[in-house]
């Protein structure tokens, strides 16, 4: 691997530290000061190694040039003077120091993940926060993630820091009575990162595996701490590993969509189905039926290849008890998939015409599955509506494809042609 591949790596891994423990030990108004120092640092690094070679241990040299850079401005800007020396004996700021224990860098991360999701900041920054400061993304790459302009993602990042100072919202995890909202609002932003890297409709790709990796980690922080490791951050986790078991699956080579029956079952991560089911029973623990704990337990069903009575069966019933909880278009509609799977595609069709969600370009390739065999003419119009409202460039090579096939057959069949004498 090359020297910038390891300082890039690092970076990701180890930017989100530093920034956590110098926010934690000087308060998290000081984030920016922070930001800069951990930047710096990496810097140091890539001026550096090119000629003297990485160091034995990569993380410490980092942390200990982190640490220095942290000493000398703060003493050089009056700030560590005036606000810490004074807690100290002045003749003992050499002592001046990180403590770098695995479990001091694990709290701050998850104190640093509570405080970026605070409910005061929005929601759009919170996500923005989070994959600056803690998954290490940079300004380029966040506003890639979102397709928008660097200088739309510095502002929201300026905003959530001035939130931070002015609601003086502290670094800590929230207490006992106040830990279940906080947690939800935190699954939350974790969640539609996840998502993002799921099915971006934003993106020119359509799986973005960073942010599914990012989403992981920031929930594995969660699950490290006793307090934080609930019901509904394994269930979180255990379906974002059964979804991400499939990623490599999705898409072909060229990036093109491999449907879900026509992926090939050796490519799945059957580590990560593994991992995925652990956590589901770890969820089970408790006695609750949450929205994530539903969503895993439909996506362990589609780690099943095989088609089943059982599966789909098993998959209807938890999109009923899933809409009862939170409804959304897209479950109503994999629910009257799961239907068609049981019941077959007429009764599922007359479920899905009385959603008639006529502007969701799901709902009109659901209405071509549901066609296809009894109603070719609905089958098209169903797919050229649907290539109408989709918003991704992957999507519509796929439904494109799809209606080429169907002239390609029309023009092969000999009434289609027309003969002049």
């Amino acid at each position: 691997m090359k020297k910038n591949d390891i300082i890039s790596n690092l970076f990701r891994s180890e930017f989100s530290k530093i920034v956590a423990v110098l926010s934690n030990l000087f308060g998290i108004k000081h984030i920016e000061i922070a930001e800069d120092i951990a930047s710096e640092t990496f810097l140091t690094a890539m001026e550096t190694w090119p000629y003297k070679g990485i160091p034995k241990n990569p993380s410490a040299w980092l942390f200990a040039v982190a640490k220095n850079k942290a000493k000398n401005h703060f003493i050089r800007d009056g700030i560590f003077r005036d606000k810490i020396a004074k807690q100290m004996q002045e003749n003992r700021i050499e002592e001046f120091d990180f403590d770098l224990s695995d479990k001091n860098i694990a709290d701050s991360q998850l104190q640093m993940l509570f405080a970026v999701c605070h409910p005061t900041i929005s929601e759009k920054s919170q996500i923005s926060l989070a994959l600056r400061i803690l998954c290490g993304f940079g300004i380029d790459e966040i506003a890639d993630a979102f397709l928008t302009n660097k200088e739309t993602i510095n502002k929201r990042l300026h905003r959530a820091k001035e939130k931070l100072r002015s609601e003086n919202i502290q670094m800590e995890i929230p207490p006992n009575d106040q830990l279940l909202p906080r947690l939800d609002s935190v699954l939350r932003i974790i969640y539609l990162v996840f998502n993002e890297g799921y099915y971006s409709e934003r993106n020119s790709s359509l799986i973005r595996q960073e942010l599914c990796l990012e989403a992981m980690n920031l929930n594995y922080l969660l699950l490290q701490n006793d307090l934080t490791s609930t019901h509904f951050s394994n269930s979180l986790m255990s379906l974002m590993c059964f979804h991400s078991s499939r990623l490599e699956a999705r898409l072909t080579d060229k990036g093109e969509i491999i449907l879900y029956k026509d992926q090939d079952e050796n490519l799945w991560d059957t580590e990560l189905i593994e991992k995925g089911f652990h956590y589901l029973q770890q969820a089970s623990k408790w006695e609750i039926a949450s929205k994530y704990y539903l969503e895993a337990s439909i996506a362990y069903w589609h780690t099943i290849k095989k088609d089943t009575e059982e599966k789909w069966e098993s998959i209807f019933k938890l999109y009923d008890i899933l809409l009862k909880i939170e409804y959304t278009p897209i479950a109503d509609l994999n629910r009257i998939f799961a239907l068609s799977k049981i019941k077959g595609n007429k009764r599922a069709l007359a479920e899905a015409e009385k959603l008639n969600l006529k502007d969701n370009h799901f709902y009109h390739l659901l209405l071509s599955a549901l066609y296809k065999g009894s109603d070719e003419n609905k089958e098209k119009r169903a797919l050229k509506n649907s290539l109408k409202l989709c918003k991704t460039e992957t999507e519509r090579k796929f439904i494109r494809k799809k209606i080429e096939n169907f002239q390609k057959s029309e023009e092969s069949r000999p009434h289609s042609k027309v003969y002049k004498k």
